[in-house]
């Protein structure tokens, strides 16, 4: 088969289309032919020399996919070759096929078609486990996303609001926070000319976020922590913004908040199987009933994913940029 390379870190031109072993489902595990797949920011990462797959999982990037079942190994049920399905991955997505263990797969839901589908699992699993099983978003509660018209910010708008959040979000420019305000978002702040601590505060009364979801990391740590309400929780899921910050204890202690910060490649299937499994059961049928879609911006052939990895880094898009074949 065919896969996206890295032979050496450094730009998107790293990025080399290069024929590569076919892959073999063992215990446990299926096999994809992939028909498309998305590109995340830890896809750069790793184009970069940064963030490598972990320990036993493709070398090639793509953290998820979607395609069909060509192949099962022993001990696999419920799923039958020639299933349309995505995937959550640890590596492999930018390739012609790619091994899954099965308590990764999800059908490709009710309404949405197969090359679409491939925008779903990253973005479904991150929002879910973060914002719900981890920070109990509630109804009724506000809920401030950084970066709402990216991929995960997209998906994030569309759940809290379907949960009965007030959603409040940043980004960049006029026109993705106009489409942020098209998904539902409540509270529109433009990071580039507001300070969003400000905005939060004045947009609640002075209560401030119950729930932030934030990529950038410790840029906005200390601003995130003033952002929150009495026990309000942040979830960290990126470092954009850099590695190292400065918590003020007596603040989060006053609010009684709680910060965590979380990765999903990493960790181990079982873990990844058990919030896979919640997303189908509490997002599939949202999808399904048209209360959720994926938000893709553009389609590129699988073998250019040097362009769709400039388009993330030039930040011109809003949802998810798509590899297809």
């Amino acid at each position: 088969m065919h896969a996206i390379t890295i032979p050496e870190a450094g730009g998107p031109e790293a990025l080399v289309w290069a024929e590569v072993p076919d892959p073999v489902p063992g215990e446990g595990e299926v096999l994809v032919d992939v028909v498309a797949s998305a590109v995340n920011r830890a896809d750069l990462l790793q184009r970069q020399g940064f963030y490598n797959p972990p320990p036993g999982s493709s070398p090639y990037p793509g953290l998820e996919c979607a395609g069909r079942v060509t192949d099962i190994g022993p001990g696999v049920s419920g799923w039958q070759i020639g299933d349309e399905v995505c995937a959550l991955l640890a590596g492999g997505g930018y390739a012609e096929q790619v091994v899954v263990p099965a308590g990764q797969l999800l059908p490709v839901p009710d309404g949405v078609d197969l090359v679409k589908a491939a925008a779903l699992p990253e973005v479904t699993s991150t929002v879910w486990s973060n914002v719900f099983m981890i920070s109990h978003l509630r109804p009724g509660e506000t809920f401030l996303v950084h970066g709402g018209s990216s991929g995960i910010g997209t998906m994030a708008i569309q759940l809290a609001k379907a949960v009965g959040a007030t959603v409040a979000v940043t980004a960049g420019s006029k026109v993705k926070l106009d489409f942020c305000s098209e998904l539902g978002a409540d509270i529109l702040i433009n990071y580039r000319e507001q300070d969003f601590v400000e905005e939060i505060k004045k947009a609640t009364d002075g209560a401030g976020a119950d729930v932030i979801l934030d990529n950038m990391g410790a840029k906005y740590l200390d601003r995130n922590v003033q952002s929150l309400a009495t026990s309000g929780r942040l979830a960290i899921i990126g470092m954009q913004g850099g590695v190292k910050g400065e918590l003020n204890i007596a603040t989060l202690l006053n609010k009684r908040a709680a910060v965590t910060a979380t990765s999903l490649r990493g960790r181990p299937a079982e873990e990844k199987a058990t919030i896979v499994a919640a997303v189908r059961e509490h997002v599939w049928p949202l999808l399904g009933a048209g209360h959720v879609r994926p938000i893709v911006d553009r389609t590129i052939p699988m073998s250019d994913a040097a362009a769709a990895h400039r388009v993330l880094e030039e930040s011109s898009h809003i949802g998810k940029v798509l590899l297809v074949r």
